[in-house]
């Protein structure tokens, strides 16, 4: 039984021939080889182009993030000069709205003057002209009056006209002529 266990010894399945290590080893080297000769510069290129292709996308990033930003600028200055000219823009309106109105005021005063002057100067034309009536009438009536009492005409246009402006003196002067 003994030489059996050695004989089995011998053959142990755990422990591999050297042959086959040696064998392995070759084949490993080979393959190893193989690799590195044709799937790693391949795996490098990749990743130096994918390496390329984020770096090229970042810088494109930040260029157009700093385009984007010189345009926001740009932008936000021209509205701000925007809001400053539409506030000149209110401020010329508002100044000539309150010379507007202004020259509207004085062309109605002027013209309120102008009616008020027109109005004066007809009344008094007509203030004239009632007056004028007035003497006309009054004297008709004085001087028919004072023919009925004297008894006498006094169709002489000579003698009426002093009649009548000795009437109306005396009844301007408050005292009505008695002689």
């Amino acid at each position: 039984m003994r030489e059996s266990i050695q004989a089995a010894g011998e053959l142990n399945p755990l422990i591999p021939h050297v042959s086959e290590i040696i064998l392995g080893a070759a084949v490993f080297l080979v393959l190893l080889l193989a690799i590195r000769k044709f799937v790693v510069p391949n795996f490098e290129k990749a990743f130096a182009e994918r390496t390329a292709a984020i770096e090229g996308g970042l810088s494109a990033a930040e260029t157009k993030q700093a385009e984007a930003d010189a345009k926001l600028a740009e932008l936000e200055k021209q509205l701000a000069d925007a809001r400053h000219e539409a506030a000149r823009i209110r401020e010329e309106a508002r100044e000539q709205g309150a010379v507007i109105v202004s020259e509207m005021r004085e062309q109605a005063q002027a013209e309120a003057s102008r009616i008020v002057e027109h109005g004066k100067t007809q009344i008094e034309a007509e203030r004239q002209q009632a007056v004028n009536s007035l003497r006309v009438e009054v004297g008709t009536l004085a001087t028919t009056l004072a023919g009925r009492i004297v008894g006498e005409s006094l169709d002489d246009d000579v003698r009426q006209g002093r009649v009548v402006e000795r009437f109306l003196a005396d009844l301007e002067a408050g005292t009505p002529g008695v002689n």
